[in-house]
């Protein structure tokens, strides 16, 4: 099983930090799982990756994926409102962070 990370990156200050811990309790929850956490990846991206090539890179990820974890600040998130529908498209299993 592998779960894609899905939350708020632009203008969150802290997302790095909010993505680790998503990450983290992922992992204790589901120790077999796979968890891809996008954040993580896109932060070894050149400086100049523009916002659409970042959701590109984020789509193929999402496309590994059997699961999306969302994040509880994701509706304010552009990136991620576009990864909710994907997966929805995709049919991937969708999770909610608890509030």
């Amino acid at each position: 099983m592998k779960i894609y990370i899905s939350g708020g990156i632009t203008n969150v200050p802290n997302f790095m930090e909010r993505f680790a811990e998503a990450e983290k309790r992922l992992r204790n929850a589901y120790p077999k799982a796979e968890v891809i956490n996008p954040a993580l990846v896109n932060s070894n991206l050149p400086k100049s990756t523009t916002h659409e090539q970042y959701m590109k890179m984020s789509f193929l990820m999402l496309d590994m994926a059997d699961y999306v974890y969302m994040l509880n600040n994701w509706r304010e998130s552009c990136g991620a409102s576009q990864e909710y529908g994907y997966a929805l498209a995709k049919d991937k299993g969708i999770m909610f962070a608890k509030e």
